[in-house]
């Protein structure tokens, strides 16, 4: 019984696994397709995590989830605007992110030792805080995003392992991999754009 149970978790964690890095290679290519397939790996998620107990984890991939359809709609049927270019935090908006890491995980942690039977809830509760934190710069498209998230990524990698989800693990280290390179090409874009602006003066 035990075989099986953890049986279906590999094949479930390889399928959203593979959804998964389809879904960013699409994102990459700036490819539509990409949401459809994060919202197949984020269904796939949403039962592994729950059978795993991490339920911090399960809100945050109920909101991937939610923006991954409105990105979907968005992207098929809304209008174009202009990019916001990407930019370094100001000291408020570093408080700002920092706040938010400090508010989700005080709410969360609290939420999973006292209401549910998570055995990680500091644990949970910190790849979660640093994650929101990390998308909302993202929204707002600042550098730090970047760090923000790899730090929920470096928090979460030795969580899934203990977990036994080492498939994911590996799927966490590849976004590891691919937040930081996106932190050096982001720099670079602005460093260029600075460049054109220094030009154009």
């Amino acid at each position: 019984m035990i075989e099986d149970f953890f049986t279906q978790l590999t094949w479930l964690q390889a399928i959203g696994t593979t959804f998964g890095v389809v879904q960013v290679l699409l994102a990459r290519k700036n490819n539509i397709d990409n949401y459809l397939f994060g919202i197949v790996s984020i269904l796939i998620s949403l039962l592994v995590l729950y059978q795993s107990k991490l339920y911090a984890d399960i809100i945050l991939n109920l909101y991937y989830l939610v923006m991954s359809i409105y990105g979907w709609f968005f992207w098929k049927f809304g209008k174009e605007k202009e990019e916001t270019p990407i930019s370094y935090s100001s000291k408020l908006e570093h408080l700002k992110a920092l706040g938010i890491v400090l508010v989700c995980f005080t709410g969360m942690s609290y939420w999973l030792r006292f209401h549910t039977n998570s055995d990680v809830p500091l644990w949970d509760a910190g790849v979660s805080a640093f994650a929101w934190a990390g998308m909302w710069l993202m929204a707002k498209r600042k550098m730090e995003n970047w760090i923000f998230l790899n730090i929920s990524n470096a928090i979460s990698i030795p969580l899934l392992i203990y977990k036994e989800l080492y498939i994911y693990a590996g799927l966490t280290i590849f976004l590891f991999i691919v937040g930081t390179s996106g932190y050096f090409k982001w720099r670079k874009i602005v460093k260029a754009h600075n460049g054109q602006l220094a030009s154009a003066h």
